[in-house]
């Protein structure tokens, strides 16, 4: 069993917004995956499809370093977590002379895809 992982982290979108997104990925194979995240309209989309891309290739070099053979499509994504970054804090000028706190939250993103090796086929005698 071949497992690849990945992180994402201080993506500048609040984590309440990114897991809408990563619950609809969650549990799916990576072929799957790709697709709902190419469509979906949400801004956290772009991020995460980047992050899927490479743990494929996460995936695709541990297999070739082991020597053997993957199909990444059929690649299932077993856990994905979104927890929070750091805060950045801001002020807004409000009326009557106040200031207003702004909190621009960040996401650290921890993705993990597992697969079975396929099994070389033999070559054919003739």
């Amino acid at each position: 069993m071949i497992f690849a992982e990945a992180h994402l982290r201080h993506l500048q979108i609040a984590p309440r917004k990114v897991r809408l997104v990563v619950d609809l990925i969650r549990g799916r194979k990576v072929a799957e995956a790709r697709d709902i995240l190419t469509f979906t309209l949400k801004r956290s989309g772009e991020p995460l499809l980047k992050l899927l891309q490479s743990v494929v290739a996460n995936a695709e070099e541990k297999a070739r370093q082991k020597k053997v053979r993957i199909d990444t499509d059929e690649m299932q994504i077993t856990e994905i977590r979104v927890d929070p970054g750091r805060i950045v804090r801001s002020y807004q000028s409000a009326p009557r002379g106040r200031a207003v706190r702004i909190r621009h939250r960040h996401s650290h993103i921890h993705i993990v895809i597992a697969g079975e090796e396929r099994k070389p086929t033999p070559a054919k005698k003739k």
